[in-house]
């Protein structure tokens, strides 16, 4: 296990909020001793002193309890150097020594190719680890150069791409669920499950981070990354061993399966919209375009939903439902998978009967299934629901990924080939967008999003574009966009 972490962009937000309690964490469950050394490294001109005082200052904001002993046992192990991370010399300073040690990229994702190619002509000690940050690259070819530099730099096992959905308790779950219990395998395809919908819709809105975000977007902050890891999980093939290649394997395996969208597709299975001014929990929202450091030119979405299907045995005519929204009137985080109805119903009065509907809560976390039964008149349903909640787990998700950094251990990382993929599964939606094919819509801040298409209404596509509907873009996983 290595023991020395070190942190570029040590004192961001994101080191701040969550890895600083993650190693709390870590050192509170015993998983950090006494020899663990933390090397934070930024642009500011801190002491070590300074640096101890910012990491007490984030400790004492956590919710989680710290413990007095365990907040100064993080900060004893913590020290600053001072560092241009884009520059040879510098960061070759942050790494000296002849014991491996773990980096950690807690930068912005622009700055990764620099970093990278800067920690490749520095060199790092022999069997030392790399972690990064989603989203990984910007788009299919951006995600194929940063694989290469950093196969220059250290092997494919040392390298992490984290995406915390992975480490969260109910995302883990879903193997669970799927795997541990007879009675919900045989069910888990396409003969009984009609559709699945993996949501992540927030009543937050863009909070200042229009700085990222409006870069970005929906579909590449969520959808690309959080969301499609989830659906694999959900769809993958029973995998041998929940070892890092087994599992790994599997889950490239439904990657590579999706059917890419033609551009017919696109302008009817997907859909971006953004926030307008409205009211969420009795506060005024100002729209989207008038946030601060937004720039209306971009025509950056806040509210991104994909349709995916399977070209598979198991998946074929299922259809999977991707969606992800700011500045909604609820929050919405789970996995919703809907099964079809039964061939026949013998009660008199049955009516409209809802469909079965297993739900695992991504936060708060929690299992949930909908059923149907009979009420208290003869001949009558009703609706039923059994729920359980989910046991605290021993580390937050943060927490359990820099322990497997530190161990060695990629299963609940992403692979290059998978992030590659990934990408590839998503290019045909941006290649469309970027053409506005698709139409950039409105909803109210406070609402429940854009409203529910007309399915009579006519497409949006030119006729020219309607007669190629079998156009996909890319037409093979090694093709880049039109």
């Amino acid at each position: 296990m290595i023991e020395r972490l070190v942190v570029l962009g040590a004192t961001g937000d994101l080191s701040g909020r969550f890895l600083m309690p993650a190693l709390a964490a870590l050192r509170a469950a015993g998983h950090l001793g006494d020899g663990f050394r933390l090397t934070g490294a930024s642009r500011q001109d801190w002491t070590d002193e300074e640096f101890r005082e910012w990491i007490t200052e984030w400790l004492d904001r956590h919710d989680g309890g710290i413990q007095a002993g365990v907040r100064q046992a993080v900060v004893r192990s913590a020290h600053y150097q001072r560092a241009d991370v884009t520059d040879p010399e510098s960061v070759r300073a942050v790494v000296a020594g002849d014991e491996p040690v773990a980096l950690y990229l807690a930068l912005p994702p622009a700055l990764f190719p620099r970093v990278v190619s800067a920690l490749r002509s520095a060199g790092l000690p022999p069997g030392s680890r790399i972690a990064l940050e989603k989203p990984f690259g910007e788009d299919l070819d951006s995600a194929r150069e940063l694989n290469a530099l950093l196969a220059e730099l250290v092997p494919e096992q040392a390298v992490f791409r984290v995406d915390h959905f992975l480490a969260m308790t109910t995302v883990q779950n879903v193997l669970g669920s799927r795997l541990a219990n007879r009675v919900l395998e045989p069910l888990w395809n396409s003969t009984h499950i009609a559709e699945v919908e993996i949501v992540w819709d927030e009543s937050l809105a863009l909070e200042g981070r229009a700085g990222y975000y409006d870069h970005v977007g929906a579909l590449k902050d969520m959808v690309q990354n959080h969301l499609l890891q989830v659906f694999c999980l959900v769809a993958m093939e029973p995998p041998v061993t929940l070892g890092e290649r087994d599992l790994r394997d599997r889950k490239v395996d439904v990657l590579r399966s999706v059917r890419l969208l033609t551009e017919y597709d696109v302008v009817h299975r997907t859909r971006r919209a953004r926030y307008a001014e409205g009211r969420i929990g009795g506060h005024d929202v100002p729209s989207y375009i008038d946030e601060e450091g937004v720039d209306p030119r971009r025509g950056t979405e806040t509210f991104a939903e994909v349709e995916l299907e399977l070209d598979s045995w198991r998946w074929a005519g299922t259809t999977f439902r991707l969606r992800s929204g700011k500045g909604l009137g609820t929050d919405r985080k789970e996995v919703a998978v809907k099964f079809r109805a039964v061939p026949h119903l013998p009660f008199r009065h049955s009516g409209e009967v809802a469909p079965n509907v297993l739900r695992f809560g991504l936060e708060p976390e929690g299992l949930t299934l909908d059923l149907m039964g009979t009420g208290s008149r003869s001949g009558h349903l009703t609706e039923l629901e059994l729920s359980a909640g989910m046991e605290p787990a021993e580390l937050p998700p943060y927490g359990r990924l820099l322990l497997d950094v530190l161990r060695g251990d990629p299963a609940l990382s992403i692979r290059g080939d998978e992030a590659e993929e990934a990408w590839r599964v998503l290019t045909p939606v941006l290649t469309a967008w970027e053409r506005n094919l698709v139409p950039l819509e409105e909803y109210p801040a406070g609402s429940d999003g854009p409203a529910p298409r007309d399915p009579y209404a006519p497409g949006p596509l030119p006729r020219e574009a309607l007669l190629h509907e079998e156009t996909a873009l890319p037409t093979e996983p090694g093709d880049g966009g039109s």
